[in-house]
């Protein structure tokens, strides 16, 4: 990807320049996202995809470009520590402007976005290499581009409650899956504002919610017994478990923004119907993760 030719495009305002086609310079970004050169990658490339998008450049052939997109989530699947992260991951942070243009615009039907769910979901339960920046590359940041992913998708309204539901389980089962890295790059954020998009859109009860957290709060719970040697505590899904509860807690407590797309004033503007229920669900969740620290509630539920 030569630099100066697509700094001179940004320098543009981002016009699509008329030297080439369309698809030589959208194969050229795309192989972009999976450079370790993060001022090819976060610099060039993504911005150029997503701005095109945002701008219509795409609409009238966003199916086969969302299509195209997916196939980089499988590219070394599997793989931990490896280069080939950076491609998987910024094709998911892509994949969820072109959920976003659907979502503004209204261009895709409904078993298209449905099939990019199924991959992106696949991919994110599937992930093992979670690093979040990585010296000289920059950032890889696979748990937070997946939230935003599902986070995009959670706003479609493609999406019924069985979907929601649906994607919050793949929320809960990223959280407390077995892995080595512990979330320290502002994951537990975008990981719970996934989760905040899903309670704005009001389709959930507060059973089906209760019943999400259950394995989520389980995790954040477990205690070393004093006999044990550990390397370290606590563990990272424990760790992430916990920090997913907090921000959860302070996310629900506070509010939070959308993003600036359209749509998204109008969804964050509605008060969440279930929040007294989960606000105290995630109490106690916080309470019991951590019972030397916290005092247990004044009034228990029964």
């Amino acid at each position: 990807m030569e630099s100066t030719y697509w700094q001179d495009v940004m320098a543009a305002d981002y016009a699509v320049p008329g030297d080439r086609a369309l698809t030589d310079l959208t194969q050229e970004l795309v192989r972009g996202l999976a450079s370790t050169n993060p001022q090819v990658r976060d610099a060039l490339a993504y911005p150029t995809l997503a701005t095109w998008l945002e701008r219509g450049v795409y609409d009238d052939l966003l199916p086969g470009f969302g299509d195209g997109l997916c196939a980089g989530l499988a590219y070394g699947l599997g793989e931990d520590g490896t280069d080939t992260v950076f491609r998987r991951s910024f094709t998911a942070l892509t994949l969820a402007e072109v959920i976003h243009r659907d979502n503004a615009e209204f261009l895709v039907h409904d078993e298209v976005v449905m099939r990019w769910g199924d991959r992106l979901a696949t991919w994110l339960l599937r992930e093992r290499d979670l690093r979040g920046y990585v010296p000289d590359c920059g950032w890889a940041h696979a748990v937070a581009h997946g939230a935003d992913a599902i986070g995009a998708l959670a706003r479609s309204r493609h999406c019924d409650a069985g979907v929601l539901r649906a994607l919050l389980d793949v929320l809960a089962d990223r959280i407390v899956k077995d892995t080595q890295y512990r979330w320290v790059h502002e994951e537990h954020d975008r990981v719970a504002h996934a989760v905040m998009t899903i309670l704005h859109r009001n389709m959930l009860t507060s059973d089906e919610l209760e019943r999400w957290l259950k394995p989520v709060a389980a995790t954040a719970a477990q205690q070393p017994l004093m006999h044990e040697t550990l390397p370290e505590w606590p563990t990272p899904p424990v760790f992430n478990a916990r920090g997913v509860l907090h921000v959860l807690l302070s996310q629900l407590a506070i509010g939070v923004k959308g993003f600036p797309i359209p749509g998204d004033d109008e969804l964050f503007g509605r008060p969440i119907e279930a929040r007294a229920d989960m606000l105290l669900m995630l109490t106690e969740a916080v309470q019991s993760s951590q019972p030397y620290i916290y005092r247990p509630a004044a009034n228990p539920r029964s």
